[in-house]
């Protein structure tokens, strides 16, 4: 990995800046601003390709050499981006073939911003021409810490049904398929004679009379992520190119539903791990951070990573959009340091006057340097000074891991299936709120990485199972690992193509249970278990078929009344137990408890802070998040206070330091 620190290990902070939406004399405000504040990084030029190419073939750099010996001068370094993220007027008005098409025919015409086709070569001759051109003219600026490629790539072009898209697309199922028989094995045609004589008879899955292909897709949706990626190398070669020694990358948005890209196969390609987050209103927010953050650290593999992109306050694009209330700044921020990240930046530095972004809150309100909001962001830049020492260090793994698949995300939601309320990211998020409410450490990792060293693993909704992952997950439980998985998983392999004989099929004989039948629950339904427990959205009818099975609860309700809903298979000294309703993370946790008991997995805090704080842990230190709204008295927890004192207020952050700290 390489970071842009230049070998000053600290914590990175800053925002998104964009001098060019201000006079010049603001500038000058800027940097003294951003220095009381403690930046020292911002990212630049992300938006800023019709100025410095106002015509085709034109540069204009004056203003942006001015605004890096600027911020240079006042020791604030620069994650320069390529500016490619939305092409100028002239450019869509010379080549309107460059704009994405919608799966109905319709054009997405400019106004907005990311017009433009990831397989248009027209976009791409002139987008690689600019890259070059911002390269070859800051290539050896001292300012210049990272490269910052396009800008959250797929946010609004992700899918792409064009001409140049469906030829590309052919290209990418040639690769993939050889042959046009390989295809039509791998897609099914011989279902309602869709058979291809020729892979240029192929298109993207556009609007139809029916359902289209599911595994068509399935594919059209690995391809879009991979059309995306091959953008990232395209202009990642060319500043490898010329500044070798300048790291690059480019803001992943692991957040929500945003599901289009499969940021497990983009991690490898740049040098260190960026992230957007923002968070999303409702109750268990925070617990969404709190696991895009963990999945974030987990792509990153451990290794310290970037938050590129956050919210000092309200936001512009929920429906209802909130500020921030005391402390929230500071605990958003500080819960993604405590997931590995070493940079803390925001969208952006000052608040727009204009444009569609204009209520989108910023390090510099529209109130100005006098606000709360300006108080409150320099008070975080002192704490992360504060925090120096913990740039650098990894995430330490729990024992606990829970798998997550963007595959398993894309095909458990497609159309024409059991139900279409399913949502494969609310119940891996179920279970990790179910963690947090026990004080349980536990890593949201890619279902592709190594399991070694964890003892219980939960696999929510893992419904495209290849044949090489169910082996995988088969040998980690003969190894004594305690794997938990739930209804709608093992159903299907990298095909789309259901496992035959019963479902939940790749896991049947690994769960020693066996279902005909799925019992999705329509809207407003509910089944009780003989716990007492609620399960809604699914229920499944489950027969035993290995005596050695547990059944641990059961339905006391609905269709299914009397058959196992809750089962544990002992393998060895391993495990193997199955869900089969959505209990929520309240129904979660007695189930998780006894589940990763039976694991030896167990809190590492105390009881009377379990579900109140949430930890986590890099190196020597462990970051303690107050969930609630009140006072948390800490206790005599063991380490070394960095951070904060024996009360956690609300909303607070604190950091202990295991064994002697140097700092």
């Amino acid at each position: 990995m390489r970071w842009p620190d230049r070998g000053r290990p600290r914590l990175a902070y800053g925002a998104d800046y964009n001098p060019e939406q201000w006079p010049r004399h603001v500038w000058d405000e800027d940097v003294r601003a951003m220095r009381a504040a403690g930046v020292n990084i911002v990212s630049l030029a992300i938006f800023s390709w019709a100025r410095i190419e106002p015509a085709e073939g034109e540069y204009d750099f004056a203003w942006l050499d001015q605004i890096m010996d600027l911020l240079h001068d006042n020791e604030i370094a620069v994650d320069l981006a390529t500016a490619t993220a939305s092409p100028p007027p002239w450019l869509t008005a010379k080549h309107p073939e460059i704009l994405p098409v919608d799966r109905t025919g319709a054009t997405l015409w400019p106004g907005g911003r990311q017009h433009w086709r990831p397989t248009s070569p027209v976009f791409r001759a002139h987008a690689l021409r600019l890259v070059r051109a911002v390269a070859e003219r800051y290539a050896g600026h001292p300012a210049l810490a990272a490269w910052h490629v396009n800008n959250e790539l797929g946010c609004h072009n992700v899918y792409d049904f064009s001409d140049d898209a469906a030829h590309a697309f052919r290209s990418w199922l040639r690769a993939r398929y050889g042959t046009v028989d390989a295809l039509n094995a791998a897609w099914g045609t011989a279902f309602w004679a869709q058979r291809y004589g020729d892979f240029e008879q192929v298109l993207p899955p556009r609007l139809a009379a029916s359902y289209p292909n599911p595994t068509q897709q399935l594919d059209f949706k690995r391809f879009s992520s991979d059309a995306l990626r091959d953008h990232l190398r395209a202009e990642t070669a060319i500043l490898r190119e010329l500044t070798p020694d300048v790291p690059v990358t480019t803001n992943f948005m692991v957040m929500g539903e945003t599901s289009g890209m499969n940021f497990a196969d983009w991690a490898s390609e740049v040098d260190f791990v960026a992230n957007d987050h923002y968070l999303l209103a409702g109750p268990r927010g925070q617990d969404e951070l709190s696991f895009s953050a963990n999945l974030t650290g987990n792509l990153a593999g451990g290794r310290p990573w970037y938050l590129m992109e956050h919210s000092t306050s309200a936001v512009n694009w929920q429906p209802v959009n909130l500020a921030k209330r005391e402390g929230e700044l500071a605990r958003d921020s500080l819960t993604h340091v405590a997931h590995g990240a070493d940079a803390v930046c925001f969208f952006q530095w000052r608040q727009s006057a204009a444009g569609a972004e204009k209520y989108h809150s910023a390090m510099v309100p529209h109130a100005g340097a006098e606000s709360a909001v300006f108080r409150a962001v320099a008070e975080l830049g002192r704490t992360l000074a504060g925090l120096r020492a913990v740039a650098g260090t990894p995430r330490l793994p729990a024992r606990a891991a829970i798998l997550f698949d963007w595959e398993s995300w894309w095909a458990s939601e497609l159309d024409s299936h059991p139900t279409s309320r399913l949502r494969y990211r609310q119940e891996a998020l179920d279970w990790y709120s179910a963690f947090l409410a026990l004080g349980i450490r536990v890593d949201v990792r890619p279902v592709g990485l190594p399991l070694d060293g964890y003892d219980l693993v939960v696999a929510p909704i893992l419904h495209v199972v290849p044949a090489a992952t169910a082996e995988r997950l088969r040998a980690y439980v003969a190894g004594g690992g305690h794997l938990v998985t739930t209804y709608f998983s093992g159903i299907v392999d990298e095909n789309d193509h259901v496992w035959l004989g019963g479902y939940p099929g790749a896991f049947r004989e690994l769960l020693g249970i066996r279902i005909e039948e799925f019992g999705p629950l329509p809207d407003g339904e509910s089944v009780v278990l003989d716990s007492g427990a609620t399960g809604t959205l699914w229920t499944d009818r489950v027969d035993v078929t290995d005596p050695a099975v547990e059944v641990l609860d059961t339905y006391k309700t609905g269709e299914y009344a009397g058959r196992p809903a809750l089962t544990r298979r002992p393998v060895g000294t391993g495990s193997a137990s199955y869900v089969s309703t959505r209990l929520g993370p309240d129904g979660l946790a007695p189930v998780l408890a006894r589940l990763a008991g039976a694991a030896g997995v167990r809190s590492e805090l105390p009881e009377p802070l379990r579900g109140r704080v949430e930890l986590a842990a890099r190196g020597a230190y462990r970051f303690l998040v107050n969930r609630t709204d009140e006072p948390v008295e800490l206790g005599d927890l063991p380490g070394t206070p960095l951070l904060g004192g024996e009360v956690l207020p609300p909303r607070g952050v604190a950091v202990r330091v295991a064994g002697t700290p140097d700092v």
